[in-house]
């Protein structure tokens, strides 16, 4: 029976290029559904309808392909939120890289979710703190700048730079799940928040609660009540 006959399509062979890169997109998915330890090369290779042996060879195993996701899914990321932090000034930068963190969890949904569980010990280097780290250390660069043109103190833009990404992203992980509002309202408030905020910081900021225990405030007697 000739190879030919209908009904019966040979299906076109994969590049070791294309081999690699589904595997990569399965790899992605299933780690972002069940998480690292509950993935196995089996189902991988099941769903790539291939034998185990083939995933072997291209990422010497579990260990090695989810590294390559994270890897792709940490350099994706951190291209956008820096680039917003530095191609931008000012206000527009603030609402850039809300914006980027954003986008990023709405377009690849499934990558943030495996940036975002416990990984391997092993992969620390490609955590999501890591990611936040790198964040933290341009921010408070940037800050510093700011603050040095303001006279205010400098060497607390790192405390300011940890306070401004923490509220980001910590909002974009709630975000993940609530999808709602859209991501631009979400961005707006984020930057109302940290821009008013920021542009009536106070030199010499005190606790409201002093009042209470007879200490004198050094926010220039302002209370809020």
């Amino acid at each position: 029976m000739s190879s030919s006959e209908p009904g019966r399509a040979t299906r076109p062979r994969m590049t070791g290029t294309q081999r690699r890169q589904q595997l990569i997109e399965i790899g992605r998915a299933l780690f972002a559904e069940r998480g690292y330890d509950a993935t196995s090369i089996e189902e991988i290779a099941q769903r790539a309808q291939v034998s185990k042996p083939v995933v072997y060879e291209h990422f010497g195993g579990k260990e090695g392909l989810y590294a390559v996701v994270v890897d792709r899914e940490m350099s994706m990321l951190l291209e956008m939120v820096t680039s917003s932090l530095t191609r931008n000034r000012s206000r527009v930068r603030l609402e850039q890289v809300a914006l980027a963190l954003l986008t990023y969890i709405e377009e690849r949904t499934d990558g943030f979710r495996i940036l975002v569980r416990d990984q391997p010990a092993a992969n620390s280097d490609g955590r999501y703190s890591s990611l936040l780290n790198e964040a933290v250390n341009q921010v408070a660069h940037l800050l510093a700048g700011d603050f040095g043109r303001r006279d205010l103190d400098t060497s607390l833009a790192p405390l300011y730079a940890q306070a401004l990404v923490g509220m980001v992203s910590t909002t974009a992980t709630w975000w993940l799940d609530e999808r709602t509002p859209p991501k631009e309202v979400v961005a707006a408030h984020l930057v109302n928040l940290c821009w008013n905020g920021l542009s009536h910081l106070e030199a010499e900021p005190g606790l409201s609660s002093e009042w209470n225990t007879g200490t004198t405030p050094t926010n220039g007697g302002v209370t809020g009540r």
